[in-house]
């Protein structure tokens, strides 16, 4: 009995113990969180540090904790928060020029192209803009085209090649792991699934392929041409013999400046701002500079607002987060939209490979029901494919940028298989029912004529419903519409030869045209979609309340709750699916 009172004793006062830690944590919080937000300083003659070391998403997240506000999140290092921080600084006498210093940066052609573009409006106000690097990665070239003077390491080393893309395939690995994906597509391009059907790509993806990197690379080396004064055929001669490998060959070749350390960079800029070498160089990062201009932008009074939703990520039927475009959460922020009187028009900023089809619809409706109240124009980024232009679709005017990748008008459903592994396991599962078609599916059987047959009527169904949408969205016919859709990617420049957007640009040009449309001259901007966090996230995080998760691995053992974890993973990719393949990374 006295073991028993020990152990609950200590039990007890760990629970106590915890508890308190946890009071503790919000006490701290409380009084130290409204400090969080740190006040930056900026001081005279002082060079904005583009160092893009971070992932960067169109659209930073605002998370809200309605019990613990002082937990709120509301980042400003989003792709357009750092080209309001540049636009600024553009105006900013404290800011006397750009460094762009080594970087790896981590965002996709379009999201580049649009910091080109403000670093270029930058430019035009006579402030200088230098970069640095010790290894010059394509991405990071394409962006530091821009600057006045490009520095590189004696002893580094630069990429400027061309694009490609790499895909793996999976069918032999499916019959040796007896792992296999039932697949149903409509499209001949849809290549999503093309993985699990075949050990070597198509013919149609290979073209189609070919065809958006090349656009893509057309795009960039225009852009380097007009920057580096180095003609187009010639950049192709120096990425087809690598003639920029080495610093003494990119210099050659009038793609870098200057060869030089980074303490002599520096020593350059100092020199540039009239700075002692023996003095320290007055510089503030790109995420401190956002949330120093950010208040000031908002400072602009005006009654009237546009609202800026931001669609980033898979999409997804149920609630979604940063990085997964849920249909509740992205009605919810269209709504609010559509009823607040104070907002005059709605932008949607999609960045999407797609997904859920049938999420993709809910959405669609959404935006069906809003454009009969206040205009909705659509802003493409990197991604705007499949589900991601379905939802786009409908709106009064679809803006992209020429590298946009979108279109892929197709659908698939796929489905894990594991009869192959079971049989070589020794499982063998057995059904008993009431009706000729009572087991829609099992994973451990393959599929049937039946099933199939029924799975590929909805499939045409989505894909009928989906090309409707198109055809009545863009005043194209159906003949038209199949024409250009079969799951067929194209670029911005593309999608706007074919009627499936109506002009080349980028946010800007977007709210422009939302303005107009409002017939509006200034107005706020109010970002969508804030993620609403709850007391038992919280308190998951901190391990003080066990997660539903956690206690079916302690009833079920650990190795059933994997497989039903991993049953989970697999059913949340939920019904007919319109998605690209956004495993094709561009490198």
């Amino acid at each position: 009995m006295g073991f028993i009172k020990r152990v609950l004793s200590t039990i007890v006062g760990i629970f106590v113990f915890l508890a308190l830690c946890f009071i503790g944590l919000i006490i701290i919080s409380a009084l130290f969180g409204g400090a969080s937000e740190e006040v930056v300083q900026v001081k005279s003659n002082s060079v904005l540090d583009l160092k893009l070391d971070f992932p960067i998403n169109d659209y930073a997240g605002k998370t809200v904790f309605k019990e613990y506000p002082f937990l709120n999140e509301d980042e400003r290092n989003g792709l357009f928060n750092l080209v309001d921080a540049i636009r600024y600084a553009k105006t900013d006498e404290k800011i006397k020029g750009i460094s762009i210093d080594n970087n790896f940066v981590m965002a996709g052609i379009t999201q580049i192209k649009t910091l080109r573009d403000a670093l270029i409006d930058f430019k035009a106000s006579g402030k200088f803009i230098v970069s640095y690097a010790d290894v010059l990665t394509q991405k990071d070239y394409y962006l530091n085209s821009v600057a006045d003077t490009i520095y590189i390491n004696p002893a580094g080393m630069m990429e400027f090649k061309g694009l490609y893309t790499e895909r793996l395939y999976f069918k032999d690995f499916q019959e040796k792991s007896g792992i296999k994906m039932e697949v149903v597509r409509h499209g001949k391009y849809k290549s999503a699934v093309e993985p699990f059907l075949e050990n070597e790509m198509s013919d149609n993806n290979r073209e189609q392929i070919s065809v958006y990197l090349n656009g893509l690379w057309s795009e960039i080396k225009k852009e380097v041409s007009e920057a580096r004064n180095v003609s187009v055929e010639q950049l192709d001669v120096i990425a087809d013999s690598l003639l920029a490998r080495t610093p003494e060959l990119a210099v050659s070749s009038k793609l870098v400046d200057k060869i030089a350390y980074h303490d002599e960079f520096v020593n350059g800029l100092k020199h540039a701002m009239g700075v002692a070498e023996d003095k320290d160089l007055n510089s503030v990062s790109i995420e401190e500079y956002a949330r120093y201009a950010a208040p000031k932008l908002k400072a602009k009074s005006s009654e009237h607002k546009i609202a800026v939703i931001y669609a980033e990520g898979d999409i997804m039927y149920g609630e979604g987060d940063k990085g997964i475009v849920g249909h509740i959460t992205m009605n919810e922020s269209i709504k609010k939209a559509r009823d607040d009187k104070r907002i005059k028009a709605i932008v949607l900023r999609i960045n999407s490979p797609g997904g859920s089809a049938l999420a993709s619809e809910l959405i669609w409706r959404e935006i069906e029901l809003t454009k009969k109240v206040k205009p909705v124009i659509v802003s493409m980024g990197n991604l705007a494919a499949s589900g991601g232009y379905y939802i786009a679709a409908n709106a009064d005017k679809i803006i992209a940028e020429p590298t946009t990748i979108t279109g892929s008008i197709g659908v698939f459903g796929a489905l894990p298989n594991f009869k192959n592994l079971a049989d070589d396991m020794g499982i063998n599962a057995e059904q008993v029912t009431t009706n000729a078609n009572a087991v829609t599916y099992s994973v451990f059987e393959p599929l049937n004529k039946n099933q199939y047959k029924y799975i590929e009527e909805g499939i045409i169904d989505v894909y009928s419903l989906f090309t409707k949408r198109v055809a009545d969205g863009r005043n194209l016919t159906a003949e038209q519409v199949e024409e250009i859709a079969q799951g067929r990617v194209w670029t911005g420049n593309d999608a706007l030869d074919r009627g499936l957007v109506d002009e080349l640009g980028g946010l800007d040009l977007a709210l422009h045209y939302a303005a107009d449309a409002a017939e509006i001259e200034d107005y706020k901007i109010k970002e969508f979609p804030v993620f609403e966090k709850n007391l038992d996230e919280m308190l998951e995080s901190f391990g003080l309340a066990k997660a539903k998760e956690q206690i079916l691995a302690e009833e079920l053992g650990e190795e059933n709750y994997k497989l039903i974890k991993e049953v989970k993973r697999l059913s949340q990719k939920k019904g007919v699916q319109l998605m690209f393949p956004y495993s094709t990374e561009i490198k």
